[in-house]
């Protein structure tokens, strides 16, 4: 597909219609980036809360090292050695359990901050993006379908006959006093000016009149 394809394809032919669109995708990105911010500093603050974990951990192994370090020393004692140690070696086991403890602590912590900067940036995220690919997909589909038919003012014709089953009775008012009349008889004026009423509502601009 060459470039010039594309760009038509993805945006509308019609400079207001254009414009609103590259407007909508500004905003999209700006309130994606402004989620993911939120996400972000959800995750941070929610984070922190594994400080108390790391304090604990250390104070566990702190005590777990100066209890073991204590029995080392009092196992050196003559005839009490042995079992002097065995105080300091229960000591030092709740201090790794107290490590253990401080260490689910920030597991714990830290998985919560990561589900609920998830949840904060994807739900907002996610229900503005599905409406806005629904609707960028929809006029692509509709815009590439248009121009595959349209390749010349010859295929105005089912363009304005469609005008005359989909566009709003004022605005065929303002094209002729009997439209459908003038589609019958093939009148050129109101056959072109039929195709770009409906051909404005999908965002393309009807070919330029054959110089023939």
């Amino acid at each position: 597909m060459q470039a010039k394809d594309v760009v038509v394809t993805l945006y509308a032919q019609t400079p207001g219609r254009r414009a609103r669109q590259m407007v909508g995708d500004l905003l999209v990105l700006g309130w994606i980036v402004f989620w993911v911010r939120a996400g972000l500093w959800v995750h941070q603050v929610v984070a922190r809360l594994a400080a108390p974990g790391r304090t604990l951990e250390d104070a566990g192994s702190s005590l777990s090292e100066s209890m073991s370090s204590a029995g080392d020393t009092v196992a050196h004692l003559p005839l009490v050695g042995d079992d002097a140690r065995a105080p300091f070696t229960t000591a030092g086991g709740a201090g790794d359990s107290i490590a253990r403890a401080g260490v689910e602590v920030q597991h714990g912590a830290l998985h919560l901050a990561l589900v609920l900067g998830l949840l904060i940036a994807a739900v907002p995220i996610v229900l503005v993006a599905a409406g806005w690919l629904y609707s960028r997909a929809r006029f692509v589909n509709r815009a590439r379908a248009a121009t595959r038919i349209l390749d010349s003012a010859a295929d105005l014709d089912l363009f304005a006959l469609r005008a005359l089953a989909t566009q709003p009775v004022r605005a065929l008012a303002r094209v002729s006093d009997d439209p459908a009349n003038a589609w019958r008889r093939g009148d050129p004026e109101i056959m072109r000016a039929l195709a770009s009423l409906e051909l404005h509502s999908l965002g393309l601009r009807a070919p330029a009149p054959s110089s023939a």
